[in-house]
């Protein structure tokens, strides 16, 4: 509800509950926006935890990083979409409803069965939404990261980044749709030269899940080390900082 902008209804809520209340709070992670809150509304409390502390994925969760040109993208998931195995379920994330939107009517043009989950949405259609995919009459859900939390789906068998996240936490987060229940999944993000910012954090997520990190994400890491190094020692340019437009377009 934090990362949805929802703390200040949040606030008026608590201010309108008695002093004397109890309080409980749960949080899948510990980022520092939750930290806040329950310092703000908590008095001497007791933090019982599930785990490490430390963000971490799920062990039960293949995690898989596919190095593309942001061109590739769109063929590269379409060809992953028709090789589909008749008892995969799929949630794929994009981190803008517009492309939401515009993968699921390419793909329902094509004949494929699916569905979106975005904000906007009327809440009777994203309740369909989430029916028709718990049920398996859809095997297919396009969403942004609203369906990232709270799902109650446990036979989800992919994950699918088609867009990397703003922030690692929401990775977690995302692929933690599959791999429920005692079951394992299958997570493969799409990593484009523009989220190069974000190598270094997925390295260390990967190494603690024991997963294979490929060499052009170390080296995005090494690169965006390497930039911040010089624009902290010399200062943005002018013009500001144009991260290109490569990206390696190898598979892994």
């Amino acid at each position: 509800m934090l990362d949805m902008g929802f703390e200040p209804q949040i606030r008026r809520v608590m201010y309108a509950v008695r002093p004397t209340r109890q309080t409980v709070m749960t949080s899948a992670t510990w980022p520092n926006g939750v930290k806040r809150l329950a310092l703000s509304y908590m008095k001497d409390p007791i933090q019982v935890s599930i785990g490490a502390l430390d963000l971490t994925a799920s062990h039960t969760v293949h995690q898989t990083i596919v190095i593309l040109t942001e061109e590739e993208k769109r063929d590269y998931f379409y060809n992953f979409v028709r090789n589909m195995g008749e008892d995969d379920k799929i949630i794929v994330f994009c981190g803008k409803k517009a492309a939401v939107t515009d993968i699921t009517s390419d793909l329902q043009v094509s004949g494929v069965r699916c569905d979106c989950l975005y904000g906007d949405k009327p809440q009777e259609d994203r309740e369909q939404a989430y029916l028709d995919i718990k049920s398996g009459y859809n095997r297919l859900l396009i969403a942004t990261d609203l369906a990232s939390r709270g799902l109650d789906i446990d036979d989800v068998t992919h994950v699918v980044n088609y867009d990397i996240p703003k922030n690692i936490e929401e990775y977690v987060h995302r692929i933690g749709r599959t791999g429920r229940a005692g079951k394992y999944g299958e997570s493969i993000s799409y990593f484009t030269r523009r989220d190069w910012a974000h190598a270094s954090e997925l390295i260390k997520i990967l190494e603690e899940a024991q997963q294979f990190v490929p060499e052009e994400l170390r080296i995005f890491a090494d690169e965006h080390a390497a930039w911040k190094e010089r624009r902290d020692r010399e200062g943005p340019p002018r013009g500001g900082f144009n991260r290109g437009r490569g990206g390696g377009g190898r598979r892994w």
